[in-house]
Order: C-alpha cells, then sequence, then structure tokens
C-alpha cells in the first residue's frame, strides 16, 4: 500500500490528500506529492520493479495509488530510449532520446494526465475541464473516455486542426479560444467554478507531475540506474522538467541512484519567459507579451510552475536556452533523416539547443545527454 501526502512547492505547508485537491490552501501555489521514502528505503524496490509489465504503472510505489486501486490506463509509459548514434558522434557526446511519440495518444502528456485523472476519479470527480495549447487537450478526452467520465477542453483556435478533431473523436466538448493558452485557463477556471468540473490544467493540482516523472525514472532504469550527466528538456509549463528533478531526488532518498543531472530547459526565442528570467537571475518568470511560435507545447507565456521550474535549473547548476523556431524545424527534420525518429517541432528544439549547449562549453565531451521528443509529428 502507497501512503502519501501533499505539500506546497512555495511554501512546504503540509496536507493530507483530499477529494478535488488542487493548489495550495495557504498560498494558492502549485503543491507536490510526497511518499514515506525512509519506509520504502528499507526495501531495494528495482528488482521489483523490473519484475512487472512494462509501463510507467510498475513504479506504483512512487505513485499516488493505494492498494487495491486499478489505474485509467491505455498503456502509456514504457517508451524507448534510443541511442543517437550519428547525431552522438557528430556533437562529441553520448547521446539518447526519450521518445515520447510511442504513447497511446502520441504524446508525453499520457503519463501525466493518466495519472490525474487516475486519482481524481477515485476521489470522486465525475467531469473534467481543462486548458491546453494541444496535446494534454487530446490526453484528457482519451483518458476522460477511458474513465466514462464528461471532458471539455479550451484549446487556442490556431492549434492544429488535426489536434482537435482528435480531441472530439475521443468525445470531449471542444470550446475553440482566440487567444493564448493563457486565455483558455482563465475560461477553464471560470467553467471549474460554475459547474464544479474539476480543472486538470497544468500545475493545478499535483498528480500530473507524478505521471511525467516516470519518464526519468524509466530512463534511469534503462541506463542501469546511472543518472544522465545532461537532459535537455522542452519546456512550456514545465511539468516533466519538475518531475525528472523530483523523481532524482527520491531515487537518491531510497539509495538507489548515486549523483544528478544538469537540467536545461529549452523554449522558443518567440515565447521564452523562463529564458529570460533565468539570464536576468530572477525566481519567478514575467509573462511573456505576443507569444509567437508554431511550437505550440512551447507557446506558453505565464507558466503556474514558473518558480519551481528555475529553482529545478538552479539546484542543479543546469540552465535555460531560447532556440528560432526555424532551428527548431531543422532538428526536428534531422532526428528523422539521419536517426529515424519520428519526431515532433519540440522534439526538434531538444536538438537544437543540444547542438547550442555544445558550442557554449555547457556540455563537455563524451559526457551522457539525454533529449526528449515530446511527442509524434502525426499529432499535428
Amino acid at each position: 500500500m502507497t501512503s502519501f501526502y501533499v505539500e506546497c512547492g512555495r511554501c512546504g505547508a503540509t496536507t493530507e490528500p483530499a477529494p478535488r485537491i488542487a493548489l495550495c490552501r495557504e498560498c494558492g501555489s502549485p503543491q507536490l506529492v510526497r511518499y514515506p521514502l525512509s519506509e520504502l528505503a528499507a526495501h531495494d524496490l528495482r528488482p521489483v520493479w523490473s519484475a512487472r509489465p512494462a509501463g510507467m504503472w510498475r513504479y506504483q510505489e512512487l505513485l499516488p495509488l493505494r492498494c487495491d486501486e486499478v489505474p485509467v490506463t491505455l498503456g502509456e509509459g514504457g517508451t524507448p530510449l534510443l541511442r543517437l548514434r550519428a547525431l552522438g558522434s557528430e556533437l562529441g557526446l553520448d547521446l539518447f532520446l526519450k521518445d515520447e511519440g510511442r504513447n497511446p495518444t502520441g504524446s508525453f502528456k499520457d503519463r501525466g494526465v493518466s495519472t490525474a485523472v487516475t486519482r481524481a476519479v477515485l476521489d470522486g470527480v465525475r467531469s473534467f475541464v481543462i486548458s491546453s495549447a494541444g496535446n494534454a487537450a487530446a490526453a484528457l478526452a482519451a483518458y476522460a473516455a477511458r474513465a466514462g467520465v464528461p471532458a471539455r477542453v479550451y484549446i487556442p483556435s490556431d492549434t492544429p486542426s488535426g489536434v482537435i478533431r482528435r480531441c472530439r473523436a475521443f468525445g470531449a466538448e471542444v470550446i475553440e479560444v482566440k487567444g493564448l493558452i493563457t486565455d483558455c485557463a482563465r475560461l477553464a477556471a471560470g467553467h471549474a467554478e460554475h459547474t464544479g468540473a474539476f480543472d486538470l490544467s497544468t500545475l493545478n493540482e499535483p498528480y500530473r507531475i507524478e505521471g511525467k516523472k516516470t519518464m526519468m525514472l524509466e530512463t534511469v532504469e534503462a541506463l542501469e540506474w546511472r543518472p544522465p550527466d545532461a537532459m535537455v528538456y522542452p519546456t512550456g509549463g514545465g511539468t516533466g522538467l519538475i518531475g525528472a528533478w523530483k523523481v532524482l531526488q527520491e531515487l537518491r532518498e531510497l539509495g538507489l541512484v548515486r549523483g544528478g543531472t544538469r537540467m536545461y530547459a529549452v523554449q522558443s526565442a518567440g515565447c521564452a519567459p523562463i529564458v529570460r528570467a533565468w539570464s536576468e537571475g530572477k525566481a519567478e518568470a514575467a509573462t511573456w507579451t505576443r507569444a509567437d511560435t508554431e511550437a505550440w507545447g512551447l507557446r506558453v507565456p505565464a507558466a503556474r510552475g514558473d518558480f519551481l521550474i528555475l529553482r529545478v535549473l538552479r539546484d542543479t547548476t543546469g540552465g535555460a536556452i531560447a532556440v528560432t523556431d526555424d532551428d527548431m524545424r531543422a532538428g526536428s527534420s534531422e532526428l528523422g533523416a539521419r536517426e529515424g525518429i519520428n519526431a515532433i517541432i519540440e522534439g526538434g528544439a531538444s536538438l537544437a539547443a543540444a547542438r547550442a549547449l555544445r558550442r557554449a562549453g555547457e556540455l563537455a565531451d563524451g559526457e551522457l545527454v539525454v533529449l526528449f521528443n515530446t511527442g509524434n509529428m502525426l499529432a499535428y
């Protein structure tokens, strides 16, 4: 049986989980799930996990699932960690890519949404709403359908039509908004307040981080329990970056890994609030005005977890970097033509950033570096 509680990521206030738990009641900030790691440390969980079927739910001791509870799942997780031999040789790195395009709806969003929908439904939620730049909306539509619960999604009207069609195909009610994800977020919050629907938007609740952290957990397991020297992560709302940092802390406390990973956030030059805040030495990121990028997952002018993202970068001695849309497209094309990987433009951003970080001396010769392809190009 897994017990857990939640802790505010800003003020540190702790509380027992409650139905429809969302933001900290003390300061309104995002919360993090905490587990009884001192109890779990008495056991070596590695052989337990490896004996279970592939997929993210094999790590149930570090997920918010209690005894006899059954997750809402479509088979998410268990994606490959691929060595990039040609590109790694060119860059002088031991280069890998975690390919999240293999998930059920084609993106890494499936991990977090599976976890959040699971916990919410078990806690009595009977309808969902979300604001999304694209892939999270499709994921919620699919997992809400799997759970037999209705969902409404607010999505920018200029999101690629294929994403919107997928949401409708999964049975969700789609509201197209003339604006950015921040405009969608306001409408989603209003709908939740008016109807009682549970708002699953990024970092509005603590459980999407828990699903996303399994990307790094799988990565470390595939590397025989060695954390990579560095990771390069396309960063919009930042749940995956925060999750990677969090799970490495948990694994170290459990005695399952040593050392850490420098974490680098990559954003679009047309929408880079985290990069700007990092370069200015700020602890929080001001809203980016006139956001403009075709990488829809990176078109996030204001991230609710900005202070956590920046803390991750400081704590891991990493950094933040912006790349152009042209460089992202080139990176996506290179991953396809040279490594056979079906990479979304945000995945191309991670390769473009790795090149720039290598030129700047941030990535040293021969280092083990992991890039993240967050979705399948066919999603768009």
